[in-house]
């Protein structure tokens, strides 16, 4: 059986590799353990022969040379990659509609933040949900969703909200209508007034303090914790109660648990939790 010490070599030709790993860790608190090795080096490998470097110690040397060169940036980017697509894990995003608007129905600012947006989708999701269940109108007046991600090429993305149609599969064709317009063969752009409830910037979450003025009612943190190391993981989630208004909420993947880490979160089901006063 090949195993993962059979097709890295710390010591050798991979030693670029395990350079980057440790990079990652320290500047982004992205992990990747031995179990997932491969895939960072399927993906740094891939980025080395697209910049037609000699190899993963060419580009090691590259990015931590200079943490704000081109190479640094593509680094991050495909480390960071994940799949993402529209109405992700809806049931989970329907408590916004379903409980918190109920619970918020007397504010006038109501501010959202997706804390790793990726190129958008989630945002604009939570955006068109909202905009269905107050009117566009209230919502233009009362929502603000943040999106932030490390990676400057997907907010980029995230800023110009075009997308292919195949991460747009589990949008009802009535919203599609609604809510996108042609762009391209095969491309559908959000409209400028789904666009208008979102604004996104790039952040490093493990690069804190962070530069929020006002406390958010709802943070979206999903499927990024297992990229974190445990410490880097309670760190974050801390910090994440910090700008979290008293009573606020904080939504994960169904997939992810906060109950072993010991963070002042109170879980109300699955991917869902609450701060305290």
């Amino acid at each position: 059986m090949i195993t993962v010490e059979d097709m890295t070599d710390k010591s050798g030709a991979d030693r670029g590799l395990y350079r980057l790993r440790d990079w990652l860790r320290l500047r982004c608190g992205m992990d990747y353990p031995d179990h997932k090795i491969l895939l960072l080096k399927s993906r740094l490998q891939s980025l080395s022969d697209r910049l037609r470097l000699r190899g993963l110690d060419h580009l090691a040397e590259l990015a931590l040379a200079d943490a704000n060169s081109q190479a640094a940036a593509l680094v991050v980017q495909v480390a960071s990659t994940n799949h993402t697509f529209f109405y992700r894990e809806v049931d989970v995003l329907e408590v916004i509609t379903s409980q918190i608007l109920l619970e918020l129905r007397s504010r006038d600012d109501i501010r959202i933040w997706s804390a790793a947006a990726s190129s958008g989708e989630e945002a604009y999701t939570v955006a068109i949900m909202l905009a269905e269940a107050l009117g566009l109108e209230a919502a233009r007046r009362r929502i603000a969703i943040l999106g932030t991600d490390i990676s400057a090429h997907v907010v980029a993305e995230a800023e110009r909200g075009v997308y292919a149609h195949s991460k747009l599969e589990n949008v009802d064709h009535a919203l599609l209508q609604k809510y996108f317009k042609p762009v391209a063969p095969g491309q559908l752009g959000v409209s400028r007034d789904i666009k208008a409830l979102c604004t996104f910037r790039r952040l490093n979450l493990k690069a804190r303090p962070w530069p929020f003025r006002r406390p958010f009612d709802v943070v979206l943190c999903r499927n990024v914790l297992y990229y974190f190391e445990r410490p880097d993981q309670i760190a974050t989630l801390e910090a994440m109660y910090e700008a979290t208004a008293p009573h606020g909420w904080l939504m994960t993947s169904v997939t992810e648990t906060l109950r072993s880490l010991g963070t002042p979160w109170s879980q109300v089901s699955p991917g869902i939790y609450r701060r305290g006063a």
